[in-house]
């Protein structure tokens, strides 16, 4: 876990180890029934303390996904479907999984641009520029457009997850998204360290979310890098 700047509104370690995990179980890469490393060793290879390992682990069993037999060891339980902040984000390493953060690069509140797409009721909105890494690799710029009708962002308050911002800041959860993917050119905002130049060709995904209502009440567009991410979308 080291490497991420301190952010005094990060989720807590814990949850990202949990949330990592989570990942590496719908990726593949931990698989029904396996064995985890001893905890001394998982913990020393996450670069955290036993104790906050055990809170994760504590977090995987409450949600079902682990089974911790008394004697014997920490065993990956896979189900269908788990609630995560990250359920809905569909970048993974080639290898898979990878912790999603964020660096905020900007939050603008403004009149709804005439080109957006229809969404929400609201002429108003809150407008999110980010930088997205999964672990500590650059991966993708993205632009977050969310209507005035459920509340405004406030940079001061978010974390890397935006969908538990909205829960935790905002009182609503994103239910549900449609994901359009595509290619397209990369932002004349994106800044140096996400390498692709403006106009380049890259992945593109242009995303419709709900919460309660039956209009979206977000909109956003995601430039990724192909080279170091994939979009990943399980069927089961």
């Amino acid at each position: 876990m080291a490497g991420a700047p301190h952010n005094p509104n990060a989720l807590p370690i814990y949850i990202q180890i949990s949330e990592l995990l989570i990942r590496d179980i719908a990726a593949g890469r931990l698989i029904d029934g396996e064995r985890l490393p001893p905890e001394r060793d998982l913990a020393a290879e996450l670069g955290t303390s036993v104790g906050t390992l055990r809170k994760a682990l504590a977090e995987l069993t409450k949600k079902g996904l682990l089974e911790r037999i008394q004697g014997s060891g920490n065993y990956i339980r896979q189900k269908a479907q788990t609630q995560s902040v990250y359920g809905m984000f569909r970048l993974e390493l080639p290898e898979g999984g990878g912790l999603p953060r964020a660096d905020v690069l900007e939050v603008a509140h403004l009149e709804k641009p005439e080109d957006l797409p229809a969404f929400g009721t609201s002429t108003f909105v809150s407008r999110v520029r980010r930088l997205r890494y999964l672990n500590d690799t650059i991966i993708a710029v993205e632009e977050i457009w969310l209507d005035g009708s459920v509340g405004e962002i406030r940079a001061e308050q978010l974390s890397d997850s935006l969908y538990h911002y909205y829960q935790k800041q905002l009182g609503f959860w994103i239910t549900h998204a449609e994901d359009r993917v595509a290619i397209g050119e990369v932002p004349d905002w994106a800044p140096a360290a996400f390498e692709k130049p403006a106009g380049t060709i890259t992945g593109f995904i242009e995303r419709y979310s709900w919460a309660e209502a039956a209009e979206p009440i977000e909109f956003s567009r995601t430039w990724f890098d192909t080279d170091k991410a994939l979009y990943v979308q399980r069927l089961k």
